[in-house]
């Protein structure tokens, strides 16, 4: 169990059998009344955002979650197939448990499922991923004077806002949390 008094940015806790993230949290002492923790906390399995009030040294649980490395392998459909790298037990994801993670599987990357209760509620990928650019306009001379960019489409399918000098067959460094372009592997 978990008292307010260890809330912090991240800490995983569990609500009516829900787990939850706290995304943000605020210890008030008000002139009179006692002492209370404002947070907000997002649904790990919807990603839902709530807004709670917890009196100061009120209980929480602590989530029943286990995290595994897990290497996708293939596509099937809508349906995502991945290999639990210690017992080699495949599991299938659809696109609604994946997210926006989707758009930067590519085959035999680790990644790392988060269970509750034997079910999968979110996956991380990598916090940097190279891909190659399947298809972009290409950049036209001078105009750089902006610093422009211009949309690509990945590999994967994911489109990414790219410098007007990336071209199609170049591989570049994606940053998973944002999905904007890093840098050009050469």
């Amino acid at each position: 169990m978990y008292s307010t008094s260890d809330f912090r940015r991240g800490l995983k806790i569990e609500l009516e059998g829900t787990p939850y993230s706290i995304v943000e949290f605020q210890h008030v002492k008000p002139g009179k009344g006692g002492a209370f923790v404002r947070t907000k906390l997002k649904n790990l399995g919807t990603g839902r955002v709530i807004e709670r009030t917890f009196r100061s040294g009120e209980k929480v649980d602590k989530p029943d979650l286990e995290e595994k490395s897990m290497q996708y392998l293939y596509a099937e459909g809508k349906q995502y197939n991945f290999m639990d790298l210690e017992s080699y037990e495949q599991t299938f994801l659809t696109e609604d448990q994946l997210g926006d993670s989707k758009n930067y599987l590519q085959e035999n990357i680790t990644i790392t499922a988060l269970f509750h209760q034997g079910k999968v509620i979110g996956v991380e990928v990598p916090m940097f991923v190279e891909l190659t650019v399947a298809k972009t306009d290409p950049g036209v001379r001078g105009d750089t004077a902006s610093g422009g960019s211009k949309p690509a489409t990945m590999e994967t399918g994911a489109v990414i806002q790219v410098p007007l000098f990336i071209n199609e067959g170049d591989k570049i460094r994606i940053d998973t949390r944002t999905g904007e372009y890093m840098e050009r592997i050469s």
